[in-house]
Order: structure tokens, then C-alpha cells, then sequence
């Protein structure tokens, strides 16, 4: 029992530490999911006794609509370097959408010389250039802005008020019904928000696929129990309609625009400015007609590690790290909640590669206990009966049923073989999380000490053939 029986000891304590901080930081998250699984399920069951039995499903094209009389609606379009996606986007808005009153403003800055020609270009009553006053790329936030500025010039030069004000991005497929929706619901309510869908990407299905996953998760569970328990509703940045007098007093709040521009995640924000001064919001699944899919906005979302990582630690960082420093733990005990749980994801993306890493050291102090003979006087890792084997039955039981709603959420949006795809989706989506969260970490760092402005890191964009030429 010399050198190698020390080692082996040393490494047998390691293996049984990493499993035990992996264990307990995976249940406690995964308690916290189970919790919202359990409520998401028990709204569902509660709506089915009673709101259904009494009254009708509604449907998109059902909803009665203002008629002439109905005020218009701005469709705010901020855009950088999008010249080969905004011609197309633009098209098959003006094309496809039903509802008439609306008018487009779409932000573009003037050293972004292809994407001015090709909106300049469009010559459609319905669109309204708007460049902005600086060079680009500032932050989407400061596009947004001028966007506002834009608007209310508008609205004094003709003398009209817009009804609401809806977010899109350039390569947004917006559902036709979408504006009357939104048309319907406010003023009633000072945010809408429906479902955004991501497009399933044939060349990229793990990269981009992993994002089927957690949209559908996302925007048919967590959105729904937000709303129900009485939380903010954050922004998604497209698909999402804000009352116009709301904006105006959050604009006064910030000195004169709704949006901060020093924000990498302005949509989130203003979810939670909304929810402060006691807006209404509401999250809407709703079919455009009986039988068919729901109103929703689609588009393409990165299909290459490294963009994805770009886009995930620009979310966790105004999220997580900026938004604990700019809103703090405002609100009662359910905003509160939300926000920690909007928060966790940086520490998840750390606890479960330390799950990776201690199954992966276990593993190999099994097969180095049926190996090597110094190994096999050591105890088991794990030993029956422990703490440790029982908190690690109860990881197991909740990974698995953590997957199955995974699988659930995506085969009802996608279909069944996106839903065994998602099985494997999480691993790579777990690894894209911790790339992210630790990009995110350094950026929020680096940032912090040299005290720089945030700029827009934006992704490359595409448009559906399909739909560019339909």
C-alpha cells in the first residue's frame, strides 16, 4: 500500500466531493423546474374545469377588430448590417400581414450604406426610413430610440397617436394575424407577448436544433407560469406589443426614451419597467383560426457554435450580470423568485459541467476498481445506504424527468423526431450554456474595469427562400 494506494485514496475523496457539490446544486435547480413544471400543469388542469367548460377557445381570426375606426399600430425594425435580410423581411410583412393600420419605422444607420439602399429602395407608403443620428452599431437599444424619436415626429407632423408600439427584428417571419392580435388586447393590456418559434435548420441540428428545445419549453411553460403567479413578463425583443402611453411615461421616466441605451438586453428591462409601474402584460398562445398553428413569429437562430455562444452570453450577460446591477430584487416574492431563477442560468451552466466532470471521474474509479488491485481495498466511491447514493437516486429521477418534459415541449411544437433529436440536444446545449457563461463573465469583467460602452454584437441573419419570393 505505497504511492499508488495514496493517490487512489486522494482521488476516491476528489471523485466523492465533485459528486456531492454536483448533486446538490443539479437537485436544488431541478427542484425549483420541478416546482414550475407542477404549477404549469396544474393551470392547465384548472383552466380545463373551468374556463373551457364555460367558454369557447378563441382564435386569432375570431377576435372582432376596430375597423376603420381602429388607431394604427408602429412596428419599430431596428437594423445593422442587415441588407441582405430586410428587403425580404419588409416584403413579406407588407405582403402577408391582415391588419391595415399600421406603418413601419425601421432604424438604420448611415455608414451602413447596403442596408439604406435597400430599405430607401422598397419606395412603400408603409415604410419609414429612419437613420440614425451616430454611426453604427451602437447598441439595439440607442437604434430603438431613434426609432421612438422617429415616431413621435410622425405622430406630431400628421397628428396621430399609435395605438401600440410592436418589435421585430430584421429577419423576423411575422404571422399575419399578429398586428390584430396585439390591436385586440390593448389597451386592456400594456404588453403582449406571443410565442416566438425558431426555425428547424437542416444543416445545423444540434447547433441550432438545441434552440427548438428551449424555445418550446420556454415559450409554452415558463412564459404561461410567469403571468399566472403574478411575475414580470420579459420582452422576447420581437412578437411583443407595448400599449403606447405606457411607452410615454417610461419614456419620461428615462429622460425622454424608453429605452436605455447602455442595456444589451433593453427587452428584458422593459418587461420589468412595465411590470413596476403596474402594467398589465400577458403571454398569448392563441391559433390563427380553429385547428390551425398558433400566431407566433419565426426566424433562423445561429447554426454555428461560435455565434451561438456570442448570442447566449450577450442574453446572460445583460440578464444575469447587468440586470442584477441595473434592477436589482425589486418587486414581491413571485418578481423576486422569477428574477433569481432568470439569474441561475449563469450558475447552472457552472454546475452542470462539474455534473460532467464528476460522472466522468466516477466512471473511471469504477473501472480503476476493477483494475487495479491497490483500488480494490479502497471502499466504494458511492457507498449504499449514504447520504450521497440517495441524493444521487434523486438527481437521477429528476434528470430523467427533466429530459422528458424537454422531449414533451419540443415533440408538441416540432414533432416526434425533433423530440428524440432533443434527448441528445441537451448535452450540446448545456456545453454552448457554459462557453456562453463563461464569455459572458469575462466580457461583464473586462467591461467593468475598463469602463466601456456596450456596443451591438449582433449575429449573421437569414430569410426563407420561400418566403423572400413568395
Amino acid at each position: 500500500m505505497g504511492d499508488p494506494y495514496v493517490w487512489l485514496a486522494g482521488y476516491w475523496l476528489l471523485t466523492r466531493e465533485l459528486l456531492l457539490l454536483a448533486a446538490v446544486g443539479v437537485a436544488v435547480s431541478s427542484l425549483d423546474d420541478l416546482l414550475f413544471d407542477m404549477l404549469y400543469f396544474a393551470r392547465q388542469i384548472w383552466r380545463r374545469m373551468t374556463v373551457y367548460r364555460v367558454r369557447r377557445r378563441s382564435d386569432a381570426r375570431s377576435l372582432p377588430d376596430g375597423g376603420t375606426r381602429s388607431a394604427p399600430i408602429a412596428v419599430f425594425v431596428p437594423a445593422w448590417d442587415e441588407a441582405e435580410v430586410i428587403g425580404p423581411m419588409l416584403g413579406a410583412f407588407t405582403r402577408r400581414m391582415i391588419f391595415p393600420h399600421y406603418r413601419v419605422f425601421v432604424g438604420v444607420y448611415p455608414n451602413d450604406a447596403a442596408t439604406l439602399r435597400v430599405v430607401a429602395g422598397l419606395a412603400d407608403p408603409r415604410i419609414a426610413l429612419v437613420v440614425v443620428e451616430r454611426d453604427g452599431p451602437t447598441t439595439k437599444a440607442h437604434c430603438l430610440n431613434a426609432i421612438w424619436r422617429a415616431m413621435c415626429r410622425h405622430e406630431e407632423a400628421y397628428g396621430v397617436r399609435f395605438k401600440a408600439i410592436v418589435l421585430h427584428d430584421a429577419e423576423d417571419v411575422v404571422h399575419p394575424r399578429e398586428l390584430g392580435v396585439i390591436d385586440y388586447l390593448i389597451p386592456a393590456k400594456a404588453m403582449v407577448q406571443l410565442p416566438v418559434v425558431p426555425f428547424a435548420d437542416a444543416e445545423s441540428r444540434w447547433i441550432a436544433g438545441h434552440y427548438l428545445d428551449e424555445f418550446a419549453e420556454s415559450h409554452t411553460k415558463d412564459m404561461v407560469v410567469r403571468e399566472a403567479i403574478g411575475a414580470a413578463i420579459p420582452a422576447a425583443g420581437v412578437a411583443c406589443g407595448f400599449e403606447r402611453a405606457m411607452m410615454g411615461w417610461i419614456a419620461d421616466d428615462l429622460g425622454g426614451a424608453p429605452f436605455d441605451p447602455i442595456s444589451l438586453t433593453e427587452d428584458y428591462e422593459l418587461g420589468h419597467r412595465i411590470h413596476a409601474r403596474g402594467g398589465k402584460a400577458i403571454f398569448v398562445r392563441i391559433p390563427g383560426r380553429a385547428g390551425a398553428p398558433h400566431v407566433t413569429t419565426r426566424e433562423h437562430f445561429p447554426a454555428t457554435l461560435e455565434a451561438a455562444v456570442r448570442q447566449k452570453s450577450r442574453w446572460l450577460l445583460g440578464i444575469a450580470l447587468q440586470g442584477w446591477d441595473r434592477i436589482g430584487w425589486q418587486g414581491g416574492l413571485a418578481a423576486r423568485y422569477m428574477l433569481m431563477r432568470d439569474r441561475k442560468a449563469l450558475l447552472n451552466a457552472l454546475v452542470v459541467i462539474v455534473a460532467y466532470v464528476a460522472a466522468l471521474a466516477y466512471a473511471a474509479a469504477i473501472v480503476l476498481k476493477g483494475t487495479v488491485p491497490d483500488a480494490r481495498l479502497l471502499p466504494a466511491v458511492v457507498e449504499p445506504g449514504s447520504a450521497l447514493h440517495g441524493l444521487l437516486r434523486l438527481t437521477t429521477i429528476l434528470l430523467a424527468w427533466r429530459l422528458a418534459m424537454r422531449m414533451m415541449f419540443t415533440g408538441r411544437q416540432h414533432g416526434i423526431i425533433e423530440a428524440v433529436r432533443a434527448l441528445p440536444r441537451a448535452f450540446i446545449g448545456n456545453i454552448v450554456n457554459f462557453l456562453a457563461a463563461l464569455r459572458a463573465s469575462a466580457l461583464y469583467v473586462r467591461g467593468a474595469i475598463r469602463k466601456t460602452a456596450p456596443v451591438w454584437e449582433k449575429t449573421a441573419h437569414r430569410f426563407p427562400e420561400k418566403l423572400a419570393h413568395d
